[in-house]
């Protein structure tokens, strides 16, 4: 059974593969090919004629990298305070973050829309990372994990060693929560490559759009060149693969540190 469901899940992705080598007209027929073509560069240069591919690739590469950068940064700060500290107020606080997760992310679409044009973001990069910096769930996951990962015994002697609370953070704190690190930066990436709704939002001209906006904008009733479709959607998979190899170590030292800890 394993085995079956993991064959159907690799399905979509060998065909998508496969349609990168072949013609739209070979794509269609019957039945559909199933093994490798020649089509691969013919298919990507019809893609670069119609898109600035590479551009918009690297677009989604650095909005990826800096709302991943910008939410592990922010998200492991303000659940560090919130397992660390006792101050004022502290559970409305985080309870109100909380309650921020229930919210459907469009009912923030015309607000965030508006803050965007009330700050001249429209059509720039830093509107689609800089909103979501400090997500709810990122702050949930980091306070958890400091919380019961990190032993206050060992803040309290780095402060009474005389080291401040942000020495404490960037020195004790953020070396030891790699697996829950990893966890996230991955999440993040993922969710920042595979955005739609943002882009198509706030960005305005072709040059600024992230690959999921770019490949959706060459689609035209009775027009769409599939075989130039599926290798850009192709390429387009590759980054998400590199970033899972990269992070499946943390991810599996997340995963089974509770099962050795007595």
């Amino acid at each position: 059974m394993v085995g079956a469901g993991a064959l159907i899940m690799f399905a979509p992705f060998y065909f998508m593969f496969v349609f990168a080598t072949h013609t739209s007209a070979d794509i269609f027929s019957f039945p559909p090919p199933s093994w490798f073509g020649g089509a691969a560069l013919d298919n990507l240069a019809l893609l670069e004629e119609r898109l600035p591919f590479w551009r918009n690739i690297g677009m989604s590469l650095y909005v990826a990298l800096m709302q991943t950068g910008l939410t592990l940064f922010f998200c492991s700060l303000g659940g560090y305070a919130f397992a660390t500290f006792e101050f004022r107020f502290k559970r409305p606080l985080f309870a109100l973050v909380m309650a921020s997760m229930i919210i459907p992310s469009f009912m923030g679409m015309i607000p965030t829309f508006m803050l965007m044009d009330l700050l001249g973001w429209i059509d720039q990069p830093r509107a689609l990372y800089v909103p979501g910096a400090a997500g709810a769930l990122g702050i949930f996951m980091m306070r958890q994990y400091i919380g019961s990962a990190i032993p206050k015994d060992l803040i309290e002697a780095a402060r009474i060693d005389g080291c401040g609370e942000f020495g404490i953070y960037w020195r004790v704190v953020l070396p030891l929560i790699g697996p829950a690190l990893g966890t996230l930066g991955l999440i993040t990436f993922i969710n920042s490559w595979n955005n739609f709704i943002t882009p198509l939002v706030v960005m305005r001209s072709v040059e600024n759009y992230t690959i999921p906006l770019a490949l959706r904008s060459i689609q035209a009733p009775n027009n769409t060149e599939w075989g130039a479709l599926m290798v850009g959607a192709a390429i387009a998979v590759l980054p998400l693969l590199v970033m899972f190899f990269i992070a499946s170590k943390r991810l599996i030292e997340g995963l089974t540190q509770g099962a050795v800890k007595g």
